[in-house]
């Protein structure tokens, strides 16, 4: 995700420095979007040395664990920036670890942003991302600029923290979502039907979703090499999980769906996409997996 975020703020002129914890990963994003001689960009040795300098530090990571050691730890972004500097985090992770973040810029007089996204790899390629952000108003709007390179909408949800709860939200939709389109599709199939015309009609009428329109083919296909990944969603679902039984809120189809994610972990299918949640109710296709 964040190859093509950092792509598309270098496209809208921004100079930029890049810090990938796989190095190979930074020098083929300097090699595609230019040396420091063209763009000013600049390839960093650790994210405290990206940041230095920086007016607006952005991060893209793994997990708590990751973002835990991008921003907070001795060579982290935070170890870098100075007072009055912007620090916007992209990743999905706990709203305990954004509010964490929140109280340790603001102890360096840094202003920080948990803004995590929706709309995936080919999301942030168009420059079509979703961005959930929880902070300051003056913090969002010196952020508005930047995140109109890589996202079509984007709105303050309220204090550090309400990013990641709006996320949550966002993954609890969509893990119903998926597995009822994997029902539908499997029930289809089963019945004898031409899969493909019962998309065309169902997507024109109230089960219409971004998930029918865009992985209703490839479901039926069984290709998942691509999109947002097993591991990744399991992930998420334990943020909502967890943070659910803090405030006493009941997900009964989430904490159910999470075990048929959990399931495919199992079977070694943690890198596909998430709507290989098909795949536990149908067999493969001929040629296929």
């Amino acid at each position: 995700m964040g190859y093509p975020m950092a792509a598309q703020l270098a496209r809208a002129g921004h100079r930029v420095a890049v810090y990938n914890r796989t190095g190979p990963r930074a020098d083929a994003w300097l090699a595609e979007h230019g040396a420091a001689g063209s763009g000013g960009h600049r390839v960093a040795a650790t994210p405290a040395d990206a940041a230095r300098g920086a007016a607006v530090v952005f991060t893209c990571a793994g997990n708590d664990d990751d973002l835990r050691e991008v921003v907070l730890s001795g060579s982290g972004a935070l170890a870098g920036m100075e007072a009055g500097a912007l620090l916007v985090d992209h990743t999905t992770v706990s709203p305990g670890l954004a509010r964490e973040i929140a109280r340790a810029a603001g102890a360096k007089q840094i202003e920080s942003l948990d803004a995590p996204v929706s709309g995936g790899q080919a999301g942030a390629e168009k420059g079509a991302l979703t961005i959930m952000v929880g902070g300051s108003q003056a913090a969002y709007d010196r952020a508005v600029p930047l995140l109109g390179c890589y996202a079509k909408r984007h709105v303050l949800m309220g204090s550090a923290g309400t990013g990641q709860l709006t996320k949550a939200v966002n993954q609890i939709c969509i893990a119903g979502l998926v597995q009822a389109l994997s029902e539908g599709l499997a029930f289809a199939e089963r019945a004898g039907l031409d899969t493909a015309r019962v998309v065309e009609v169902i997507s024109g009428g109230a089960a219409q979703s971004w998930q029918m329109d865009n992985r209703a083919a490839t479901m039926l296909a069984r290709k998942f090499d691509f999109g947002f990944a097993v591991d990744w969603m399991r992930k998420d679902l334990d943020i909502a999980i967890t943070e659910a039984a803090r405030i006493g809120a009941s997900l009964p189809v989430t904490e159910l769906v999470d075990t048929f994610y959990a399931e495919l972990q199992r079977l070694s299918r943690g890198r596909d996409d998430t709507s290989s949640l098909i795949d536990l109710l149908l067999p493969p296709v001929r040629g296929g997996r």
